[in-house]
């Protein structure tokens, strides 16, 4: 086939390119995988390809080098796509403040805090176009169908500069509740003429009720898209599933182009902290025995609001370090470390910590001299005092006076990716805070724009455990203070680790996927005389 396949660079001829929306049954039905994985699959073609989301709702994101915020998903479906991240690839970012507000977050600045309602009602003013939206406090976009004009255009220039563009719904297009504000779905696939590949988790159960439920509560406008489905986390024989898949087929004229099968271990980026276990592993892994003679077990506070718990990932990666997350002061007993994560509510993270034992229990290893960890939010609460006007309203608060430290909340937030040098080691990060740490006296040693007193370590950088060197370095302080004879690996490489991840995806899109029917969507897009399938949507707009 000609088309995008192995033109490779950069889409310099200023046409456009090729372009898919990959679609879910449900949140968590691995839309973010399969896009990942195809974008991975896309580039070892030789394919200029970027992903793209809409609007992400995520207490995990990431900072770009232009200093703009996007969700972390986006950046790792970059890295799949072996391109820069950039604030085009995800317009809309929404970071949960509370189960009814959101901080909303347009082409990578903060524009302020929203109600539900609000962004998914019918009243709000008008968004600013792109030049203006990217500005602090120059936009009160309160509603999303005035972003639709945004997201398109962030989608369009991807598809001047790219081959193809791979791009990512949110939760499911069914929600009919949603569907006229919608900008991720049905509504981007329609606005920008895209093919929309339907994943459902098979794992779950029910996928095939899932697929034709979601396609038969669309308009038929809306299925006029839907070209496709794809079943992920499949476990067993294939050809078992084939008479479903093919009854599927006569009951909604779409074909399934691929069934990819359960994969244990993954280890990408999560999207979303809120759905997270609070117990056991950070990831699915096969445990490595340990490099030393020991092993270290690193504890880490299930804080509510806990945003970029994927700080922990490179700890994990690491032989011979266990991980879990804990909500429970007589779970930090065994610990050797005890980190305390991000987290977009730093005050309402100090009262949790209080109210269920941990801040006592925390005090009381400080004392005894055993580590502790604080990032960005975890970092604030270990303070003398927060003076939060902005995050919380809270004004002044004591924090848990650990480090000599005393937080200041600013209405702008930093969006920083530092470079610098702690315990010997080149280290990078990134930082994403309303908080400014002023240092008071007492610090025994600054780190990474942070502090140190005795086993009690902050810092606002996150990332920083990525870089190999100074993890190492770090873990071996660790094991010193706890007494243990752990010793890091000397040849663990995260940013490899991560890579193989990001292999596999494509592995599983190449070996599990119908690549050729996935090529003639993007090149060709939305394939002619795709059948109704009734009902349709309620009120009367199925035709």
């Amino acid at each position: 086939m000609s088309g995008i396949r192995g033109k490779g660079g950069t889409n310099g001829s200023g046409a456009r390119g090729g372009g898919l929306l990959v679609a879910g049954t449900t949140s968590d039905a691995g839309k973010s995988v399969v896009t990942a994985g195809i974008c991975r699959w896309l580039a070892r073609q030789g394919v200029s390809v970027a992903p793209f989301k809409a609007q992400n709702m995520s207490l995990n994101s990431f900072v770009t080098r232009e200093g703009a915020e996007i969700g972390r998903a986006q950046a790792m479906q970059a890295a799949a796509a072996r391109v820069e991240p950039s604030a085009l690839m995800n317009p809309v970012l929404l970071k949960p403040g509370s189960d009814r507000s959101s901080q909303v977050v347009l082409l990578g600045e903060p524009v302020g805090e929203l109600s539900a309602r609000g962004y998914f009602g019918r009243s709000g003013p008008t968004a600013n176009p792109p030049s203006d939206a990217a500005s602090p406090g120059r936009t009160r976009a309160s509603g999303r169908e005035a972003l639709l004009g945004t997201v398109t255009e962030c989608l369009e220039e991807l598809r001047r500069t790219h081959d193809a563009v791979i791009c990512e719904g949110a939760g499911s297009p069914a929600e009919i509740n949603l569907r006229r504000t919608d900008i991720v779905n049905m509504g981007l696939a329609r606005a920008a003429g895209l093919p929309v590949v339907v994943v459902g988790d098979i794992d779950r159960g029910g996928v095939f009720a899932s697929f034709f439920g979601t396609t038969a509560l669309l308009s038929a406008a809306d299925q006029r898209h839907v070209a496709a489905y794809l079943v992920n986390k499949f476990r067993g024989d294939v050809s078992l599933l084939e008479p479903g898949l093919d009854m599927l087929r006569d009951l909604t004229g779409r074909p399934t182009v691929g069934v990819l099968p359960f994969a244990h271990g993954l280890g990408i980026d999560e999207e979303d902290g809120l759905r997270m276990s609070l117990r056991g592993t950070v990831r699915e892994s096969v445990v490595a025995p340990p490099y030393g003679a020991d092993v270290l077990r690193i504890a880490v506070a299930a804080v509510p609001l806990m945003s970029n718990f994927t700080d922990v990932d490179a700890l994990a990666a690491e032989p011979g370090v266990i991980v879990r997350f804990v909500d429970r002061p007589e779970e930090l007993a065994d610990a050797d470390l005890v980190v305390l994560p991000g987290t977009r509510g730093t005050v309402r993270a100090l009262e949790w910590l209080r109210e269920r034992g941990l801040a006592d229990a925390i005090a009381r290893r400080a004392a005894e001299g055993r580590p502790v960890l604080g990032v960005c939010g975890g970092f604030q609460v270990l303070g003398e005092r927060i003076e939060d006007e902005v995050e919380s309203k809270a004004g002044t608060v004591a924090g848990l006076g650990l480090l000599p430290v005393r937080v200041r909340f600013a209405a702008e937030k930093t969006l920083a990716r530092p470079v610098g040098e702690a315990l010997g080691e080149r280290v990078e990060g990134y930082e994403i805070h309303h908080g400014v740490a002023e240092l008071l006296d007492g610090a025994e040693e600054p780190f990474l724009d942070g502090c140190r007193v005795g086993s009690v370590w902050g810092t606002h950088w996150h990332g920083s455990l990525e870089s190999d060197g100074f993890r190492r370095a770090f873990l071996r302080r660790v094991a010193a203070a706890a007494g243990r004879a752990f010793v890091p690996a000397p040849d663990t490489r995260f940013g490899e680790l991560r890579e193989e991840q990001l292999d596999r995806l494509g592995d599983l899109i190449e070996e599990h996927a119908d690549t050729d029917a996935l090529l003639r969507l993007i090149e060709k897009g939305v394939p002619e005389g795709l059948p109704f399938v009734p009902p349709g949507a309620p009120g009367g707009t199925s035709r």
